[in-house]
């Protein structure tokens, strides 16, 4: 798997604690832990990474393993080789086969503060989906 060409780089022997924001794409291959902001644009979690993180970015693409909640403006890829355990927020999602994902997803909802969200009696409407990769 390579980086976007443009992108940032936090290679596999990197580790973050803390907040991480940018303003241009990112890739990391390490590990993160605290929160990660890209408000317009592309993060990627490289097959490596191991990120405990809630992220908000623009899209978000995800081969490693992330743990916590994904809210993007455009679209979450959850690639073949991830693990992903926590609430994904998007307009648009795509799910690999024999990726693992747990949590809940919201696909009328994303990063953007006040988006429209189809609602019943005032609450957004959630679906609860749970893929696991069959042993």
């Amino acid at each position: 798997m390579k980086p976007a060409e443009g992108s940032t780089v936090i290679g596999k022997s990197v580790t973050i604690r803390g907040e991480l924001s940018a303003n241009e794409d990112l890739y990391i291959d390490g590990d993160m832990e605290g929160t990660i902001t890209l408000p317009d644009y592309a993060l990627t979690i490289g097959p490596n990474a191991r990120v405990l993180s809630n992220i908000r970015a623009k899209d978000v693409i995800v081969f490693g393993d992330v743990k916590g909640d994904l809210h993007a403006t455009g679209k979450v890829e959850i690639r073949g080789s991830a693990v992903v355990k926590g609430d994904i927020f998007s307009k648009r999602l795509s799910i690999e086969e024999n990726a693992t994902l747990r949590g809940k997803v919201d696909l009328g909802r994303s990063a953007e503060a006040g988006s429209d969200v189809p609602s019943v009696s005032g609450k957004p409407q959630q679906e609860n989906l749970l893929l696991e990769h069959k042993a």
